[in-house]
C-alpha cells in the first residue's frame, strides 16, 4: 500500500514539483496552498503518512501549522519535513524546535529529499 504525503506550500509551482517528485517514485499526494488549508486536509483525508511544509505562507504559516498538528494526539508521531526559502540557522532551529523531524532549504535536490523521505517513513 503506497504512502500518502501532504504537500503544504502557497505556490502552486512548489506543490506541483514536490507532488510531481513524490507520485512518481510511488506515493500518493494531497496538496494544500497554506496551514489553513493543510489543516483542513490533514484532517478529511483517509491517513497522511509524512507532511512537507512551507514556512512562509498567508492565513496560517508553517510555524503555526505544524504547532497545531504536533498538539493533537492523533497527528502527533507524523512526521514534518519542513521546505522552506528560509535557510539561517535561527530558522532551522526555529522549525526544529515545534516539531519538525527535517529541515531542508529551498531548492531541494529531488534526489535527496526522496531520501530523506523515504527514510523518515522507515
Amino acid at each position: 500500500m503506497s504512502k500518502t504525503i501532504l504537500i503544504v506550500d502557497d505556490s502552486k509551482t512548489v506543490r506541483n514539483l514536490v507532488a510531481f517528485i513524490m507520485k512518481k517514485e510511488g506515493f500518493k499526494v494531497v496538496t494544500a496552498e497554506d496551514g489553513l488549508d493543510g489543516l483542513e486536509k490533514l484532517y478529511s483525508a483517509e491517513k497522511i503518512d509524512l507532511i512537507v511544509s512551507d514556512i512562509n505562507m498567508p492565513r496560517m504559516d508553517g510555524f503555526t501549522f505544524i504547532k497545531s498538528v504536533r498538539e493533537q494526539d492523533a497527528y502527533r508521531d507524523i512526521p514534518i519535513v519542513v521546505l522552506s526559502t528560509e535557510g539561517q540557522e535561527k530558522d532551522i532551529q526555529a522549525g526544529m524546535s515545534i516539531g519538525a523531524n527535517l529541515y531542508m532549504v529551498k531548492p531541494a535536490q529531488p534526489d535527496k529529499m526522496v531520501k530523506n523521505i523515504k527514510m523518515l517513513l522507515g
